[in-house]
């Protein structure tokens, strides 16, 4: 039903500088050196009306902002667009990612060991200090991963590979509670749609692993009794699959039947 998310494991130790390489998305879709030139658009992001700057041609590499530039919420004559539902801290990685191909902290590949990491944040290798692996979303009232809430807004914005790199910062994340991991599977399912299932596998995967956490947190109980959601009965559906799959193996080896 889904595949395997990224393991902690994957993570590797400290290793050479010559020996990383930094995550970065396609030079040839950025093209900066044409788009540097163009017209500043300011963005007013979320409830504090935080201010923004942004290349025109740059902005307009997401088809959400290429439409909406377009369109009749684009005030033409001071170039500003308003987000009031945006997260500021959320909307400025997505601005670092559309300039450099990556965000804080950037995704580095270890060569020696075959593996990615994240950057060190300790700043030993050139991080920029402590990063927090989550945030406090306004709008959900509640701390979320905020590589999930990334995805989630790169979802609305039409950037596809900034998902695809959320996603695997996400699955290099550990010692994340079981509120904010359950909160952040809950918001994933309200902020994507039925079609992407990428982001929802991982969280499935993820309580299925840790299986031994979940069922003993009164967290989980608590939220699977409110229900109201998706994410349960895939749940449902992801478990039984695992069980079916043990199975198979187990009859494979010693045929029997449950």
């Amino acid at each position: 039903m889904f595949k395997r998310s990224f393991h902690s494991r994957d993570r590797a130790g400290k290793a050479t500088k010559s020996s990383k390489r930094s995550f970065r998305g396609d030079p040839s879709k950025l093209k900066l050196q044409h788009t540097l030139t163009s017209p500043i658009i300011t963005l007013v992001v979320g409830c504090d009306k935080r201010l923004f700057a942004c290349h025109q041609d740059v902005l307009s590499l997401s088809p959400f902002f290429s439409a909406t530039l377009k369109g009749q919420f684009y005030e033409s004559v001071s170039k500003r667009i308003e987000l009031p539902d945006e997260e500021p801290e959320i909307f400025s990685s997505v601005l670092e990612y559309l300039y450099k191909g990556d965000y804080y902290p950037r995704l580095l590949h270890d060569k020696k060991r075959n593996q990615w990491q994240l950057e060190d944040a300790s700043g030993e290798n050139y991080g920029r200090g402590s990063v927090e692996s989550t945030i406090y979303h306004s709008g959900v009232g509640g701390v979320l991963l905020k590589d999930c809430v990334i995805y989630c807004t790169a979802e609305k914005f039409g950037l596809d590979e900034l998902k695809r790199l959320s996603l695997r910062k996400q699955g290099l994340q550990t010692g994340i509670q079981v509120d904010v991991i359950l909160r952040s599977a809950r918001y994933a399912y309200d902020n994507t749609p039925d079609q992407d299932a990428k982001l929802r596998a991982h969280f499935l995967a993820l309580i299925i692993r840790s299986r031994k956490t979940f069922k003993r947190s009164g967290t989980m109980q608590m939220e699977m009794e409110l229900g109201g959601s998706k994410l349960f009965f895939d749940l449902f559906v992801a478990m039984c699959n695992h069980v079916d799959d043990i199975v198979d193996i187990t009859n494979n080896r010693s045929p029997k039947s449950i």
